[in-house]
């Protein structure tokens, strides 16, 4: 089925207007106080009524919209489309940090086109940046608060600073921390700082040079992969240590150096290099 080729820039305003509708919700959640709703994976992986409120919101406002498409959000059910374009939703992508008052979390949306992520917001709710990508004419185009962004430039591994993250699951988290000391001493330093889509982000904007983690979800990272490629990143997501997808970005000029580092580490399936 052919596309105008102006739909997803359509569908990257349509994400962002309703991003800043869902952003505006959140905060109002977090200035009223924050309380755990219920756990999902395990004990520490929680979920809020905020995290709640804002998918149910993102949800109407895109069926208002765009009543044919489908839906696949992290707290809701699946919402089959007849239109081709389907919709990735995390309403708060760091949540812990929402709950703990970190200003590190943010409203993800992203529209795909049969299959094929087109557009997509990442909006921080505490600092009100918003990242935005769509696919263009020439590849995807992105945004820090309608300024384009750009990955840093070519520097050696040991000068890398690598954002990562942790599973909510105790045995992966374990194999996750093997992982880490074996990456540590390759690179300048790790930081950890609590939400997938920001981390992509800030490959973007250059404010890191590199993320990796094994455990996220389509919604984790649909739209902010879009916003890393856009600026010159690379973004793969292979088998993982403990057989969950692991998700590698960094920027073009290095990622076949940092997806090498990644696997001698014991990130990927099959264990460290020359183990």
């Amino acid at each position: 089925m052919s596309r105008p080729p102006e739909l997803p820039a359509q569908l990257g305003d349509l994400a962002l207007e309703v991003a800043r509708a869902a952003a505006a919700l959140v905060r109002e959640h977090r200035e009223r106080g924050v309380a755990v709703a219920a756990t999902k994976s395990s004990d520490v992986d929680v979920v809020t009524e905020a995290d709640r409120a804002s998918e149910v919101l993102i949800r109407r406002l895109l069926l208002e919209a765009r009543p044919d498409d489908a839906v696949l959000g992290e707290e809701g059910d699946d919402v089959a489309g007849t239109s081709g374009v389907r919709w990735v939703v995390d309403p708060i992508d760091g949540t812990v940090n929402f709950l703990y008052g970190l200003p590190q979390y943010a409203v993800s949306i992203a529209a795909e086109v049969e299959g094929r992520t087109v557009a997509g917001v990442v909006l921080n709710v505490a600092t009100g940046t918003e990242y935005a990508a769509h696919l263009g004419p020439h590849g995807p185009v992105g945004t820090r608060d309608g300024r384009p962004v750009g990955v840093r430039g070519p520097a050696p591994l040991a000068q890398m600073l690598v954002a990562t993250g942790f599973s909510y699951d105790s045995e992966v988290r374990e194999q996750q921390a093997r992982s880490l000391v074996r990456l540590l001493p390759q690179v300048r330093d790790v930081r950890r700082l609590g939400s997938c889509a920001l981390d992509l982000c800030a490959v973007a904007e250059g404010t890191v040079d590199a993320y990796v983690e094994e455990g996220v979800h389509l919604w984790d990272h649909a739209a902010g992969a879009l916003v890393a490629r856009a600026a010159g990143a690379r973004t793969e997501v292979l088998p993982g240590a403990s057989g969950r997808d692991l998700l590698l970005c960094a920027p073009a000029h290095v990622f076949e150096e940092f997806r090498a580092l990644v696997r001698a580490a014991g990130y990927a399936a099959g264990g460290p290099t020359g183990e």
